[in-house]
């Protein structure tokens, strides 16, 4: 059964969702961040929606709760039951029937001829009914308009409303099916599906960054800024200190990362590009539309050029990168995957065993990890960030001391 508490605030949910999911193992002696009571209160809350999918195991007689979800056996992701959960009030849910029933027959009615049927055909066959006012069915009424349940006729001076024909959406099912796991904002598909009868389930991930569905309503606003060209607000939590700030940005891209799922925000703050994880983004308020948002878009594009992940580097100056690699015979793969991997690098061909890779980056600390990749191919390592070059030879020295082997190359 479902834990009935009240939702009032969504951020709440994001913050236990991820002490659950990505921190986890926290007990609730350990979880300080509220009180033992709230987190009962957002622990049964949340076994109502992921049973399914919550484990736990004791450690020195303290129990400790998480989500243990493999994505390759889930056809579709369980965290977008947070953005359906709802809470309603008595008035909320019969207004909710006795509006839609009063519609069922096609009509477009004013809100007071809704407002009179509603009072004589229900209504007026109890005692003791609830109050009801015209004001009550306006505000109603303009909330399913705009959640699309109800679209508005005009005739002449009158406003009325209708009910909104039904969409088929079985020809789509299979794209929804697809679009609501691997779309950033796919919780959209996951409410579509949800009309469906029967939902296909041929899908499967094996890398799906499921967590991430969370940030949905914060990414859905923040590209609905970015099409309106407006300036936004931002309530920010710092990842690493905890402490909250505000920042008022012009948003321009979203880049979400391959290898994590992660997702930044790309924005002009304080006359600097800047990055915000959309994780730490708590709330926005849509400011102005921005003037010169061409300008600032013109920049961002100069400037993502020299981007190789979301490091703009400390005094903005490139960091210049040249690897040579040897390819043996039989390996043309080598050469594919450089000209597959090089995002703004250059790859040129030296002779028929090896090639040249050069990137001029705002961090090039940033490819170590990727850099790694090609040990035992790299013949000569270059870059103008000494930090970088110390590090990577660091690396295989001690490697080498753990594995044994020769000296590494310099």
């Amino acid at each position: 059964m479902a834990y009935h508490e009240l939702i009032k605030d969504f951020e709440r949910i994001r913050d236990y969702m991820r002490e659950f999911y990505v921190y986890g193992f926290k007990s609730r002696e350990e979880y300080d961040a509220k009180s033992g009571r709230s987190y009962d209160n957002e622990r049964r809350r949340l076994e109502s929606w992921l049973g399914a999918y919550m484990s736990f195991r004791r450690d020195a007689g303290v129990k400790r709760v998480f989500l243990s979800v493999d994505s390759r056996n889930i056809p579709r992701n369980p965290l977008y039951q947070a953005f359906k959960a709802k809470s309603f009030t008595a008035k909320d849910i019969t207004l909710h029937f006795y509006i839609l029933d009063s519609l069922a027959d096609g009509s477009a009615l004013t809100v007071r001829e809704i407002a009179d049927r509603i009072s004589g055909r229900y209504l007026s066959r109890f005692e003791n009914v609830l109050s009801l006012d015209e004001s009550t069915v306006r505000k109603k009424l303009k909330e399913y308009q705009t959640l699309g349940l109800l679209r508005t006729v005009r005739r002449g001076r009158e406003v009325r409303f209708q009910r909104t024909d039904p969409f088929d959406l079985t020809s789509w099912a299979e794209a929804l099916a697809f679009y609501s796991e691997e779309n950033p904002v796919g919780v959209i598909g996951s409410y579509l599906l949800d009309k469906l009868d029967a939902p296909p389930d041929i899908f499967r991930f094996k890398h799906h960054y499921i967590l991430y569905a969370l940030d949905s309503g914060v990414l859905c606003r923040l590209l609905d800024a970015i099409r309106q060209r407006r300036t936004v607000a931002l309530d920010i939590k710092s990842l690493r200190g905890g402490s909250d700030f505000q920042a008022t940005v012009c948003p321009l891209k979203i880049y979400r990362s391959t290898q994590t799922g992660r997702q930044y925000l790309l924005c002009r703050h304080s006359g600097h590009m800047s990055f915000f994880r959309v994780d730490a983004i708590k709330k926005l308020e849509m400011g102005n539309i921005e003037d010169r948002y061409e300008e600032y878009l013109e920049a961002c594009n100069r400037f993502s050029r020299h981007l190789w992940g979301v490091s703009t580097g400390g005094g903005r100056r490139l960091d210049r990168l040249e690897m040579t690699i040897r390819i043996e015979d039989g390996e043309p793969h080598i050469l594919q995957r450089l000209e597959r991997e090089k995002r703004h690098g250059t790859v040129e061909r030296i002779d028929s065993h090896t090639c040249k890779f050069t990137a001029e980056v705002y961090d090039a600390a940033e490819m170590l990890p990727w850099l790694r990749t090609f040990i035992g191919r790299i013949v000569d390592l270059q870059c103008s960030s000494q930090f970088v070059t110390d590090t990577f030879f660091a690396d295989l020295e001690r490697m080498s001391a753990l594995y044994g082997g020769g000296d590494a190359v310099q």
